[in-house]
C-alpha cells in the first residue's frame, strides 16, 4: 500500500519536479503536451501522471481548489522525494492591463488564506526561489511571450472578494487573484523544495469579467489557448531545470 494517504503514491513512484495544476483534468492537457505519460494514482482531487518531455522526466500533479488540499498535496510530494514544484493554473486579474488571456509569473503571494498561517506567521514571506522564477520568465522569453511578473494575491473565499477588497488589493499593486500559490512557497520554502507559479487570467476582478457560477465553460475562448502556452512555457522550464 502506498504511504501517502491522499496521493496514493511512494518513493520512486514520481520524479523529482512536478507541475501541479488545480483541476485534475489540466493534468491530463499538461500530459498531452508531453512527449509520453503514464498515470500513476488517482484518488479524491487528485489525479498523479508521471511524463517525459524534451528527454526529461516529469510528474504532473493535480491539488484540487484551495490552500488545503494543495498543502496536502505539497506535504506529500516532499515526503516521497519531489524537489521542486511549478503551479500551472489561473487566476483572476487585479490590474486594468492584465487582460483576459494574459499569463502571470508571480514574484510572491499575499496570505489572504488560513492554511500558511497554521505552518508560519502572515509576516514570513510566501514568495518562490529566484532559480524557479527566473527559469519561467527565461521560459517565456525564450518563446517570445510576453508575461507580466510580479505579486499576487492567494485568497480563501471565492465568493467573497467584496469591491473593498478588489480596490485594496488594486491600490497595492497585485497583478492577479488565484486559490494556491501561498501555500505553495511556502511549504516549499520550509521542506527545502524550489516552487514557481505561472497563471493565465481568466478574467478580471477590476473589470467584473470574472469567472461567474453561471458559466457554462470552464474557461473563456481567449484564455483557453494561453493555457496551453502557458504550459509549454512551465514545461520548457522543467527542461532547463
Amino acid at each position: 500500500m502506498a504511504n501517502q494517504p491522499h496521493l496514493l503514491v511512494d518513493e520512486g513512484d514520481v520524479h523529482e519536479t512536478a507541475l501541479i495544476p488545480g483541476n485534475p483534468d489540466r493534468v491530463d492537457r499538461i500530459a498531452d503536451h508531453c512527449d509520453e505519460s503514464e498515470l500513476v494514482a488517482e484518488n479524491r482531487e487528485y489525479r498523479v501522471v508521471n511524463a517525459t518531455y524534451d528527454g526529461v522526466d516529469l510528474t504532473i500533479c493535480s491539488t484540487g481548489i484551495g490552500c488545503p488540499s494543495a498543502a496536502i498535496a505539497i506535504e506529500e510530494l516532499h515526503n516521497v522525494g519531489v524537489e521542486t514544484v511549478i503551479r500551472v493554473g489561473t487566476c483572476g486579474g487585479l490590474q486594468t492591463d492584465v487582460e483576459i488571456g494574459d499569463m502571470v509569473v508571480a514574484t510572491g503571494a499575499a496570505k489572504e488564506e488560513g492554511t500558511s498561517k497554521r505552518y508560519e506567521s502572515e509576516t514570513y514571506p510566501a514568495v518562490p526561489d529566484y532559480d524557479t522564477l527566473s527559469t519561467l520568465v527565461g521560459a517565456a522569453e525564450a518563446r517570445g511571450e510576453q508575461v507580466h511578473v510580479g505579486p499576487i494575491v492567494s485568497d480563501d473565499a471565492f465568493y467573497n472578494e467584496s469591491d473593498e477588497y478588489v480596490a485594496d488589493w488594486k491600490e497595492a499593486g497585485l497583478l492577479a487573484i488565484e486559490m494556491e500559490a501561498s501555500a505553495v512557497f511556502s511549504l516549499a520554502r520550509r521542506r527545502g523544495m524550489n516552487a514557481g507559479a505561472i497563471c493565465t487570467a481568466d478574467g478580471n476582478l477590476v473589470a467584473g469579467t470574472q469567472k461567474r457560477a453561471d458559466s457554462e465553460e470552464e474557461l473563456p475562448e481567449k484564455a483557453k489557448n494561453n493555457v496551453g502556452r502557458a504550459i509549454d512555457i512551465a514545461l520548457d522550464a522543467v527542461a532547463t531545470l
